[in-house]
């Protein structure tokens, strides 16, 4: 039986696509399991005591995927739908999760299309807030904001102010923090710092750090215990998934350690890009290059295929706009692969 799937040396598309190291594998193989909806899974009781310590969190649960995470995280905040969330124009949980929002937690999504392009602001957030007593909207039950979005990080600072207003408003803040371990790396910061500003917080497992599945949601126990029960009605409830807990452990202590790399690797892209007047559309503050190739009218489809040439493979779906994801598993001489390959495609063009 023949085969469509293909390999190549190096693959930019995203940071899911990431293989399991040797050491994970090990400890897939060593992992001591039990029966997780029973609650005696000991890797990943590990697992999920480890992520609340890291949040600052009262408790934890290990999720197959960040989706899941995300749409359990904001059924759990909603206790009375319908209702709407506020969120980035761009977030996963609008754009990118199938619609669930509306299926699982009948809840609507306020987006905004930021003015800075980068990250929505406590200010636009504000005038968005639709309070309850109006008949014709649904009030806001839930603020959701992602860092990073497309690999720039939302400052700190406006992380605080989002917090405090949802407060006064006595609104929840999810955050979608799939790549929050980039935030940490790029800025050296301790990840509480961050968490601290949000109730919950989604932490995927399978993306940057490079486990093979998973992914974390952490917040309050009350919110947790309510989260396990929306994790087993929408089929999580994953029994002895303490080998996916084990090489999630070691690719926390593995390869987060090594993220900076990453970010050297997509700076480094992205000007090299810049030079051969290929800008960027957000800052590349972590692993993500958001590349705009209509400054010089480069065919995006032209460059996939030289690429392919040497073994590098390249979202090429956009006509104007390629983004670069960096993983542990993208050495240097992809970046001067990529660089040479865009050069040569310009200068045939």
């Amino acid at each position: 039986m023949s085969s469509n799937i293909q390999t190549y040396r190096y693959d930019f598309r995203s940071d899911t696509l990431t293989k399991p190291t040797p050491a994970m594998l090990e400890a897939m193989i060593n992992a001591q399991v039990g029966d997780d909806v029973y609650k005696e899974d000991p890797t990943i009781i590990q697992l999920e005591a480890y992520a609340a310590k890291l949040t600052g969190k009262e408790a934890a649960v290990f999720c197959a995927s960040s989706t899941m995470s995300n749409q359990i995280a904001v059924r759990s905040h909603i206790i009375t739908p319908p209702c709407s969330v506020i969120c980035d124009d761009r977030a996963h949980i609008h754009r990118y999760e199938a619609g669930g929002m509306a299926l699982f937690s009948q809840a609507t999504t306020y987006s905004i299309h930021p003015k800075n392009k980068v990250y929505i602001t406590a200010e636009e957030i504000k005038s968005n807030i639709i309070p309850y007593g109006d008949e014709h909207f649904p009030p806001t039950r839930l603020i959701e904001i992602e860092n990073t979005l497309g690999g720039s990080i939302m400052p700190l600072e406006e992380m605080k102010k989002i917090y405090e207003l949802a407060q006064s408003k006595d609104i929840p803040v999810h955050l979608d923090g799939a790549r929050l371990w980039n935030v940490c790396a790029a800025t050296q910061t301790d990840m509480k710092l961050w968490t601290s500003q949000v109730d919950s917080v989604n932490l995927c497992l399978s993306k940057g750090i490079g486990a093979p599945v998973g992914a974390i949601l952490a917040g309050s126990s009350k919110f947790i215990e309510r989260a396990r029960l929306f994790r087993k009605m929408m089929g999580g409830g994953w029994r002895q998934a303490g080998v996916l807990a084990a090489a999630a452990l070691v690719a926390i202590e593995t390869i987060w350690p090594r993220m900076a790399d990453d970010h050297r690797r997509a700076k480094e892209l992205s000007e090299g890009l810049l030079k051969l007047g290929i800008p960027t559309i957000i800052p590349t503050d972590t692993n993500m290059v958001m590349a705009d190739t209509s400054k010089v009218g480069l065919d995006v489809k032209k460059l996939s295929e030289e690429c392919l040439k040497h073994g590098v493979k390249i979202r090429d779906s956009a006509p104007n706009m390629i983004r670069f994801v960096l993983h542990h598993q993208i050495e240097d001489e992809a970046i001067q692969i990529v660089l040479d390959s865009a050069k040569k495609t310009l200068n045939s063009q």
